[in-house]
């Protein structure tokens, strides 16, 4: 524990953030934030950012204080921020309400505010720190963390495999590899991304809907969030040869698809929620790193991928998963069932991606895996 910030201080940046998880459904493409006002220890203001172009979280806690803000300490998740969007400056407020001290658990890394939130406090007298639960606040907000510092999505990859690593027969029958339970957890990880990402050949293959199922979600989600406040991920399948045809599946759901290639398409035979993106190879980039950069610039935050072995292979030897998702099922499929990913030029034990083992959990007969690379290979 840092000497900067006291136990109490933990408490409530801990609840702040509590609070900001309340918004990992409905925030894209803004972060999710909480705050929390605090006066003589007891807390007399609590807020969280619900949905882009609605109230900051340091709003709602102002109002929820009114008159006792005054003197008041902010705890918040993210730096208040300083310049006019859909509204007004949150430090501005804080100013205005009187708050004596505000602590952030870290700098917004946006451009628009970068330092400037905390340095019009500290223009007006504000005493301000930053640092605390800094990591756990990093974790709640990857997606808009990666975009805002890299220019790129934080990419998920999710893979179910057979104990022997096979996702598929032979013959490409792979449902279901793993049981209903996983099957379930599988919607609340979509449901928590900005865009689903796949592939025409996935498509040809499966015929997905790719969308997340509201009924199979958590009672606790259900609850607490409307259908009608739930964000739908935007679908986004990677089609350069334009396979992909109005018949699927993909448009009987009428959320946005975005079908990415790199020349023009006719979408007069598509429903309106379907959208071409031609994407470009930049120089010094390969196709899939420079469709990554264009959809950053369109503000997508985290993208879920579920797609074959091509796919996969192609993110991992590129250095574009920042997190592995394994479904494991308790089943043997064989030598000639068909692999978990396609490294075609990996041909050195030495280089071979490396990944470090961040959590696990058992959900039924099958087993979640989460990883995260250790190095990216260039």
């Amino acid at each position: 524990m840092s000497s900067q910030f006291s136990e109490q201080d933990h408490y409530f940046m801990q609840t702040a953030l509590d609070l900001a998880e309340k918004g990992r459904f409905t925030t894209t493409p803004n972060p999710s934030v909480g705050c929390v006002l605090v006066k003589n220890g007891q807390i007399v203001g609590r807020g969280f950012h619900f949905k882009a172009g609605e109230l900051h979280a340091e709003v709602m806690a102002l109002r929820e204080a009114g008159e006792n803000a005054r003197g008041a300490t902010a705890y918040v998740t993210l730096e208040p921020c300083s310049h006019y969007g859909r509204t007004p400056p949150c430090a501005k407020g804080l100013i205005a309400a009187g708050v004596t001290k505000v602590i952030a658990a870290m700098q917004d890394p946006n451009p628009a505010v970068a330092g400037n939130g905390l340095k019009m406090l500290a223009e007006a007298g504000v005493e301000s720190a930053v640092g605390l639960l800094q990591e756990k606040a990093e974790s709640l907000n990857q997606g808009f963390l990666k975009r805002m510092r890299c220019g790129l999505p934080f990419v998920r990859l999710k893979m179910a495999m057979s104990l022997d690593g096979k996702t598929a027969m032979e013959n490409g029958e792979s449902q279901w590899i793993t049981g209903e339970a996983a099957r379930r957890d599988v919607q609340g990880e979509r449901a928590k991304a900005s865009a689903i990402l796949s592939t025409a050949q996935t498509v040809l293959a499966d015929d997905p809907l790719l969308t997340v199922r509201w009924t199979q979600l958590p009672a606790s989600v259900q609850q607490n969030y409307p259908l009608e406040n739930l964000r739908r991920p935007i679908r986004i399948i990677l089609d350069r040869r334009q396979l992909v045809r109005p018949e699927h599946k993909l448009f009987q759901e009428s959320s946005e698809v975005w079908l990415v290639g790199d020349r023009e398409r006719d979408l007069s035979a598509f429903p309106a929620f379907c959208r071409a993106i031609c994407v470009q190879t930049e120089a010094g980039k390969t196709y899939l790193q420079s469709m990554m950069a264009e959809l950053a610039k369109r503000q997508i935050n985290s993208i879920w991928v579920e797609a074959g072995k091509n796919l996969a292979g192609a993110l991992i030897e590129e250095g574009l998963a920042d997190e592995l998702i394994l479904y494991i099922a308790p089943k043997l499929l064989g030598d000639k069932a068909r692999g978990l990913c396609d490294l075609p030029h990996l041909t050195r034990l030495a280089d071979a991606p490396l990944w470090k083992f961040h959590r696990f959990c058992q959900i039924d007969t099958d087993i979640k895996m989460i990883y995260h690379p250790l190095k990216h290979n260039q």
